[in-house]
């Protein structure tokens, strides 16, 4: 379960070098926020991804701590919020209207809810 974790967190961790290459004002904004700024983002839109930065490594730590690795010791239902905001994210994304988010984002963010679906189920069992 440990393995899974881990391949969620660095999945995290690669959304996380996307959120900040938006803000720097890297020229993807068709892959993000629905696609509808082509180029680099507005300070509107480096703003939202400068707030989720922080959530996206709260996904990561969330789930790897959900899946018993040590030094973390976070409460369980901090796993199952991350769950919540990868689906909901995961939905998001496949119902954009940008087909390059869409392409892009959708399957991560499946895989991703898989993933974090797999621990948090395993979590319930018993040691």
């Amino acid at each position: 379960m440990i393995q899974i974790a881990h391949l969620y967190a660095t999945v995290c961790l690669a959304n996380a070098f996307f959120q900040i290459a938006l803000i720097a004002g890297a020229p993807l904004g068709e892959y993000t926020q629905g696609g509808q700024v082509k180029g680099a983002l507005p300070l509107f839109g480096r703003i939202i991804a400068a707030v989720s930065l922080p959530i996206v490594i709260f996904q990561g730590l969330a789930i790897i701590s959900a899946a018993g690795f040590p030094g973390l010791g976070w409460p369980l239902w901090t796993g199952w919020v991350a769950l919540a905001v990868t689906v909901l994210s995961a939905v998001l994304n496949l119902i954009t209207p940008s087909k390059k988010e869409r392409a892009v984002w959708g399957p991560v963010m499946l895989i991703m809810s898989g993933l974090a679906g797999y621990v948090m189920i395993l979590s319930l069992r018993p040691l």
